[in-house]
This record gives C-alpha cells, structure tokens and sequence, in this order.
C-alpha cells in the first residue's frame, strides 16, 4: 500500500530457547533483524533485546544470567545489535564510592529498537476505519465514507511518486513506480508477462495489510492510484491482505489493442481472490482471466467483518 517507509514490525517473536548457537552467513540488518531471520543466532538476538526492553538497560553479565548464555555470547549480539541501532551502549550510574577500574558498560534499548516489538498501531488503524464508518451511519454509507479516505489518503502519498513516474516513457512508468515504491519500503518489482502483454508489479511488502483485510477500500484506492499514475486501466491480481505472497498488478502493454469491453477486467475489485493460474506467491505466470462472478466482488468496498 501507499504511504511512508515502515520503520517497524509488529510479528517480534518474543521467546527462545537456544543455548547452542550455529554460525550464520547472513545477519540482517535494521529493525528486520528481530522478526524475521529464523536463524539460532537470530533467535537468541531477539531474547537479548527483549530482555533489555522487559528490564532497562542491563549488563552483558546480568543479560547472560538472564538468559542462561556466556558472556562472550550475550557480548556477540550486543554488537550486533549496536551495529543495527538497535540498542545502544551507556556508562553504568554509579551510586556512591566507586571502585578500581572502569564502571561496568550497560546497554539500552533504543526507540528504533523499541519500535521494533508490538506496538497498537495495526489495532489503532482499523478502529479508527471502524470509527469513520460507524459515523457516516454504516452499511454502504460507510463503505462509502472509509473508500473516500482511502482515495484521498492515497491521492495525497502518489503525488510524490507522479514527478518519478511522468519523467520516463510510458513502458517505462511501471518501473519507475516500483523503484519508488521500493524506497519507501515496499520492495517492489516488475516483470514482464508475454500473455497478455504487458507487466506485473509486485510489492513484497505491505505496511497495512491488517487493517486492508477488513477494508479492502484500501487496496482499491491504491489500485485507482496506480492507474492514473500508469495512464492505463490496471488489474490486481493478488494482495497480501488476502493471503497472497505478494501484491500483484498487472499493467497492459500500452501499445497493444484495448479489450473488446473498454478494459472491463481492470475494473475487477482490488484486494479480491486471484484469477484461476496464479500461484499462492502472488505472480501471475499465463493468462488474465478473472472469475466472472465472486461473493467478493459482490460486496467490494465493504467491511467484509
């Protein structure tokens, strides 16, 4: 979906048991290190961040007492995490007379790594959804009042993206709108597809999933975005808030001859079940040919909870 980069991931698996660490060839970086390497080492680096956040900054001994580790190990991922800013080194408070030698090193959590865990946000974008069609008085009224937010909310995020886009060739807009997409963190792609010309533009990443599975007026808008972006009717194939593996749109060739119903297929609602022939990832390998009638389709734009 439209917006600004993401800086955080609600899915932080808060527990682990490893003692034993294996090596690892690739570390992440950023906040996506804590949700997402499913690694040993990954694993026990997320323990030692949610202990520093359950108990204040701690000691690389206290954090290794903690979680039943050596020193030397709690002290690799404390590195780690330092290199990633997600924690952050400061000099122990000492409380009266201090002793011989340097005052042990104690580590803190930063607010990069504190966004890291669960936060609401996800819970506060789909009340307040629910808020705004509640007080246009639900049923239709409602759907109609949270699509004209989503309009206007992506609307006002593509007109950074229209100056990227409208610079290069029309066959080349595609691209340029998945290269801004991917700066803003969405990881977007396209390929081409031989039948029916054209490409597909797929975003790995989609910072509103949880609140698009209950307003799909969300993926809508974005699909309307990008056909006024594109110059042409485009068609969403697949959304990750609907179980996808990746958000899908196709985009016609804009040489190639127009379909015989003035581009009905682009008009299928966005967010909805994938054609028959693509596959669960997202991506769509032969034909476009949408299903004629679904239970989605027939109530598109609604809160389907």
């Amino acid at each position: 979906m439209l917006g600004s980069p993401e800086l955080r991931n609600n899915d932080v698996v808060k527990n682990g048991s490893d003692r034993n660490e294996t090596p690892t060839a690739h570390r992440a970086t950023g906040v996506s290190a804590l949700p997402h390497a499913p690694d040993e080492q990954s694993n026990t680096r997320r323990r030692v961040a949610r202990s520093i956040l359950d108990h204040g900054p701690s000691t690389a001994a206290q954090l290794a007492d903690r979680l039943g580790l050596t020193q030397a190990a709690v002290r690799r991922h404390l590195d780690a995490l330092v290199a990633d800013a997600l924690v952050e080194p400061r000099e122990k408070r000492v409380y009266g007379s201090r002793g011989r030698g340097r005052p042990a090193k104690v580590f803190a959590i930063t607010d990069l790594g504190r966004d890291a865990f669960d936060q609401a946000y996800d819970e506060l974008a789909v009340e307040a959804l629910r808020w705004i069609e509640r007080a246009a008085g639900g049923g239709e009224r409602g759907a109609a009042a949270v699509l004209a937010f989503a309009r206007a909310r992506a609307a006002s995020q593509a007109e950074r993206y229209r100056s990227l886009v409208e610079r290069v060739p029309p066959e080349e807009r595609a691209r340029a709108l998945a290269e801004a997409l991917s700066r803003d963190g969405y990881a977007a792609a396209t390929r081409g597809v031989a039948a029916p010309a054209g490409q597909q533009l797929c975003q790995h990443h989609c910072p509103v999933a949880h609140a698009a599975a209950s307003f799909p007026q969300l993926c809508e808008a974005e699909t309307e975005v990008f056909s006024e972006l594109l110059g042409s009717h485009v068609q969403r194939l697949a959304t990750i808030a609907h179980g996808d593996g990746v958000c899908t749109t196709f985009v016609p060739d804009t040489s190639a001859a127009a379909p015989a119903d003035g581009g009905a297929e682009s008009r299928r609602p966005a967010g909805g079940p994938r054609p028959r022939g693509t596959p669960a990832d997202g991506t769509h390998r032969s034909t476009v040919t949408p299903p004629k009638t679904t239970a989605h389709a027939r109530t598109a734009g609604r809160n389907p909870a």
